[in-house]
């Protein structure tokens, strides 16, 4: 269960005096729920295309890849470590810290944003829109346990970098026994 409180940090500059900025750290169950409704938007698509192409068996996984590609943007990801912590790095560009949700969880971190973009075009007396939704989800599985409640998440020039503290792990205390 997440620890972290839902809170928008304000604007601030980097040491270099380049623009920070920090997005919405939310509980998990918020973006679980954004996962459910993600995840059955992938699978009807992928059975439009299960039925384009004649309801032929063996393509699902090709159909849901495929729906995944037209539905959700990739986002290139990067783990690094150290003693202390982990970092991880995710290109959105496009994404402001605005758009952008992250739940950070004991193992795992959860990274959904949505931008819209509207186009319109005038010629004549006709209007012309075109609505494009660009959303990214994306759940990462980490290599060790972290600390939710020290999580810092920042948006600079459209990559999210998170820093999360390893968890202390304590050792259990080992008691010998002499006989005697």
């Amino acid at each position: 269960m997440s620890q972290n409180i839902a809170k928008q940090q304000p604007e601030s500059k980097t040491p270099t005096g380049q623009s920070a900025e920090y997005p919405l750290i939310v509980g998990a169950e918020k973006l679980v729920s954004r996962m459910k409704e993600v995840s059955e938007a992938i699978a009807k698509r992928a059975y439009d295309f299960f039925e384009q192409h004649g309801r032929e068996l063996g393509r699902d996984v090709d159909d849901w890849l495929h729906a995944e590609l037209e539905l959700l943007k990739p986002v290139p990801t990067e783990i690094t470590e150290d003693d202390r912590e982990l970092r991880v790095r995710a290109e959105l560009p496009g994404f402001s810290a605005k758009d952008i949700q992250v739940s950070v969880e004991p193992q795992r971190v959860i990274i959904s944003g949505k931008l819209e973009k509207t186009d319109e075009q005038k010629a004549e007396r006709t209007v012309y829109t075109e609505r494009r939704s660009n959303e990214i989800f994306r759940a990462i599985e980490l290599p060790v346990e972290i600390d939710p409640a020290k999580a810092v998440a920042m948006v600079k020039d459209g990559v999210l970098e998170l820093s999360l503290a390893k968890a202390v792990i304590t050792e259990p205390v080992k008691v010998e026994v002499k006989a005697g």
